[in-house]
């Protein structure tokens, strides 16, 4: 889904049964939060890419979660200062859901992407994703409300 004027990358929104996500404070930015993402890479299926990502950035695989969803809509958005230096102006992005296997499962931030996590409810992390990601973090994490 990926083209000239959006990168191809998808989401991983892990979630418990108390119907909270996992949120990550990003390293560049603290105090900014978000969920694991990237993109896909030449070959890589987008559910390929959003198992890597989430090993990737949190140390989380099958044996910590299992995949249960994904969201059955491609979501967009720009970056806010244009396109950046591979010309692109955005990102399309496919959302997957995992669910922990233990309420005792803990992620470990890789410390390039993430520092640290927390428990969230959805509607929090949808109001304090930076602002140019909101729409899409709405659009999925709490849809009646978007």
């Amino acid at each position: 889904m990926g083209s000239l004027h959006f990168r191809a990358n998808v989401v991983a929104v892990v979630t418990d049964d108390d119907g909270r996500v996992m949120a990550f404070e990003r390293a560049d930015l603290p105090g900014e939060w978000q969920l694991p993402q990237g993109g896909i890479d030449q070959g890589e299926t987008p559910v390929e890419a959003a198992w890597r990502e989430l090993a990737e950035e949190t140390g989380l695989s099958g044996d910590d979660v299992s995949l249960v969803g994904e969201f059955p809509e491609w979501t967009a958005y720009e970056w806010p200062d244009g396109p950046r230096k591979n010309g692109r102006l955005g990102q399309v992005q496919r959302w997957f859901t995992f669910r922990v296997t233990s309420d005792k499962i803990e992620p470990e931030p890789d410390g390039v992407e993430f520092t640290s996590w927390k428990w969230v409810k959805p509607g929090w992390l949808a109001e304090n994703v930076v602002e140019f990601r909101r729409s899409s973090y709405a659009r999925v994490l709490v849809p009646d409300q978007s």
